[in-house]
């Protein structure tokens, strides 16, 4: 057994690496790259009912340490993604399926969907920033439980939450009462944090061109962010729910971070985009290294072992 393999959820993983929802998943071929890959999962683009272009370009801009973006679910629709799943589970490794409903009944029709499909775990995204005129749905938490309560005995197979970064304690202890309530089983965050916005000083004008500009940051950028909402729904939710931990996952020594902080596991996204598939086995191998010079000989035997001064 590799000394970075772990579980989400019950759900085996061969390492502690993985896509994230978004990136180079779109299609069967990316779907397929993945699974060909040295991710321990095959995530999928967050779906949802009908097919989506997605918002105008340009709408994805690499920046020095990281990315802004405001894609707006570009997407195949809920229905290809179920027909994908039968052929790539020939890559003998966990599927995820990611959905993101415009409404709650959009939301009880993919996860009634996938709950009868061969995918292993169910990611509900109630955090996308960038669908013109649509609010981020965690962000209110009484819209949140009314999917929550839609959703929950749909099927066995595990659910989880696609979150957005929360900057108050008080909003992840009121979703924390949620997923635990709710008997979610695993919780992915960060999200990108949304509506931020990078001017071109020399153009004198924004750099992507949907909603004026403002889009979602990723990457390096939000990386505090990202592990502060690691580590405090680590402590709220006293090991009952995964966490995968995503935002500026780049080296070994970010997905060490993410493990001090009490993630399961964690998600690779801009990197990946910017650097492909090999990002996942480099990623994984820097983190091998730093266990094994530390002394430790499992993912669980460091998990959450943050100390404090």
């Amino acid at each position: 057994m590799s000394r970075t393999s772990t579980q989400v959820a019950g759900v085996k993983f061969d390492s502690y690496i993985c896509n994230a929802s978004g990136p180079l998943d779109a299609s069967f071929e990316e779907l397929q790259s993945l699974g060909e890959s040295k991710s321990s999962a095959i995530m999928m683009k967050s779906c949802t009912i009908e097919p989506r272009e997605g918002n105008p370009e340009p709408r994805y801009v690499r920046l020095p340490h990281g990315a802004i973006q405001s894609m707006g679910l570009p997407n195949l629709g809920y229905k290809k993604y179920l027909d994908f799943v039968k052929d790539l589970k020939k890559y003998s490794k966990p599927i995820i399926a990611s959905v993101s409903g415009l409404s709650l009944d959009d939301y009880v029709v993919m996860v009634k969907e996938f709950q009868k499909s061969d995918v292993d775990l169910i990611e509900v995204n109630l955090s996308c920033p960038n669908i013109e005129g649509k609010p981020q749905v965690a962000y209110d938490f009484e819209q949140s439980e009314k999917i929550l309560s839609a959703i929950r005995n749909l099927g066995k197979k595990p659910l989880g939450l696609k979150l957005p970064p929360y900057n108050d304690f008080s909003f992840q202890k009121q979703m924390a009462e949620l997923i635990l309530k709710y008997d979610i089983k695993f919780i992915t965050c960060i999200n990108s944090i949304g509506n931020t916005l990078v001017i071109d000083p020399e153009k004198e004008s924004t750099i992507i061109k949907p909603k004026r500009g403002f889009g979602g940051l990723s990457g390096e950028y939000i990386k505090p962010v990202a592990l502060a909402n690691v580590r405090a729904f680590y402590e709220l939710l006293n090991g009952k729910v995964s966490i995968f931990g995503v935002g500026g996952v780049n080296t070994g020594s970010d997905a060490f971070e993410f493990l001090l902080a009490g993630a399961d596991a964690v998600q690779v996204g801009t990197v990946f985009e910017k650097e492909g598939s090999g990002c996942f086995e480099r990623i994984n191998m820097e983190l091998e290294e730093i266990l094994l010079k530390k002394g430790y000989d499992s993912i669980e035997s460091v998990k959450g072992n943050l100390k404090y001064l």
